[in-house]
């Protein structure tokens, strides 16, 4: 076996050894390359810090190599046009393809994402997923077009990616694939793993959107509670305060984070008074509101779970889902493709077990939660998932559910799928927590080398200065403080299972 793993590592580092001085075809002879259901529509070479992107300062490009951009269309239906671009670096490519993820309903190239992954050295892709723009009004009377978004269009930009790839790089196909996506793109990667599993080795699923049509529901019964019983955003810190007061202690380091909110038992009805409209506590309507968004979100027969609530400590971005209007993109689900009405208004929705199912149905092809993934694990596939329990907008719980549906059917998948959560941080990044860490590199080195990760260094940087180190864990465990030393740093913290230590 490891005679085996030598020889292939070999054959890698080979490739990318000689990957500067292989004999490409020309950048511009890619726009006569026959692809199936593909209109090439150009291909360039952009000069090393000359890319001028459609939005945003160039300085975030100033850096990056030359490489050639390729742009196409694709039409695997009547009514498709997927847009992909793919940008293959000139010099010193690594022998890997990399696809990148979008978010939310975006119809959009991913520059950036693109860039970063030039920067590494990889050749890369991104689509628009067969529209433009920001919301789900594409899909209205377009089920190829939907198809297309839910699961579709990555999968096409994977394979003609390849291709182009193949062909600049003088027959050399990549030797490794890698896709890397948050929140919509999270899933994206998930989809790509239940439906294509020969298409990548390896995928870092950020804050999946993995049950779509769980959180477009989440998003009515919050949008509901609100539309009932306000909840100023001014006593958003108000309920996070409390929240950190209840549960921030349990893991024994007072840090200003909930390590595992799953063990918190915080109940808003501490902040209760009788004084309407007093900034320092909660009528007893705005308690319920803030029941609800804790809650898990269910439906008739039964009160079946149909989504994990949002999480203690997620507060302060309570905007998303709590604010004047529901979350734009959870709406978007119902007025486009379930009931196909751009007026639709969420209070008219009911609980009933029927309505619940027209959506589950009607969002099929864009959750990601099917649970045998023992064909891309046959393979040798690798999944490093990651999620903020701070998240706002993708319920983080709904993530831990899911894996741990996956080993409940499978237990040995926990050998091929690592999921981290990260207390504290909010959706994709951000928040309160230490949410700058290098989850490509940890699954490169699983893929690649066979170091299955047990933890991930993470830090929180704040105007440049790293403030705080905290480890990552593997779910089910998570960072326990030693009781000595700063809780700022890691090594004062090990990963160990909450219920070994109960």
């Amino acid at each position: 076996m490891c005679k085996m793993k030598l020889v292939r590592l070999g054959i890698l580092g080979a490739l990318v050894a000689s990957a500067g001085r292989l004999q490409a075809a020309s950048c511009e002879s890619l726009a006569a390359l026959a692809l199936d259901n593909t209109t090439i529509t150009s291909a360039a070479i952009v000069a090393a810090g000359a890319f001028q992107p459609a939005a945003g300062p160039a300085t975030a490009y100033q850096n990056l190599p030359g490489f050639c951009r390729v742009t196409a269309s694709i039409a695997p239906s009547a009514d498709s046009d997927i847009r992909i671009e793919v940008w293959l670096p000139i010099e010193g490519w690594n022998g890997k393809f990399q696809g990148v993820g979008n978010g939310a309903w975006l119809g959009s190239i991913s520059t950036p994402a693109l860039a970063s992954a030039l920067a590494r050295g990889y050749a890369a892709a991104s689509t628009d997923t067969g529209h433009t723009g920001g919301s789900a009004s594409f899909a209205f009377g377009h089920p190829e077009k939907l198809s297309d978004y839910g699961y579709r269009a990555v999968h096409e930009m994977t394979v003609q990616g390849k291709a182009l790839t193949t062909a600049f790089y003088d027959g050399n196909a990549p030797q490794r694939s890698y896709f890397v996506g948050c929140s919509a793109g999270g899933k994206q990667a998930m989809k790509e793993v239940q439906l294509y599993p020969a298409d990548y080795d390896g995928v870092v699923a950020g804050s999946p959107g993995l049950n779509w049509s769980g959180r477009a529901l989440q998003t009515v019964w919050v949008g509901q509670a609100v539309a009932e019983a306000p909840l100023p955003a001014a006593k958003f810190p108000l309920v996070h305060s409390a929240a950190l007061a209840a549960c921030d202690a349990l893991d024994g380091a007072k840090d200003g984070l909930i390590e595992n909110p799953r063990r918190c038992n915080f109940d808003p009805v501490v902040l209760q008074c009788a004084a309407a409209g007093a900034a320092t506590c909660l009528t007893a309507g705005e308690v319920a509101t803030v029941r609800a968004i804790y809650n898990d979100v269910q439906m008739n027969p039964g009160n079946r779970k149909v989504v994990a609530g949002l999480s203690p400590g997620s507060e302060l971005g309570w905007n998303t889902m709590a604010g004047e209007r529901p979350f734009g993109p959870g709406v978007d689900l119902f007025r486009y493709i379930v009931y196909n009405n751009a007026e639709w208004d969420f209070r008219s929705f009911d609980w009933q077990a029927a309505a619940v199912e027209a959506t589950r149905s009607a969002s099929a092809m864009m959750d990601a939660l099917d649970t045998n993934l023992a064909p891309f694990f046959a393979r040798g596939g690798r999944i490093v998932s990651y999620h903020g329990w701070g998240d706002p907008q993708i319920s983080p719980g709904s993530t831990v559910d899911y894996y741990e549906s996956v080993l409940a059917a499978d237990a040995s998948a926990r050998d091929n799928y690592r999921l981290f959560m990260v207390p504290g941080m909010a959706h994709c990044g951000g928040g309160e927590g230490t949410d700058q860490f290098d989850m490509l590199t940890t699954l490169e080195q699983w893929v690649e080398n066979g170091d299955m990760p047990e933890s991930v260094p993470a830090a929180r940087v704040v105007e440049g200065k790293t403030v705080r180190t905290r480890p990552l864990c593997a779910w089910p465990e998570t960072a326990a403080y030693d009781g000595t030393g700063s809780v700022d740093d890691a090594a004062n913290f090990a990963c160990s299972n909450p219920a070994a230590r109960e």
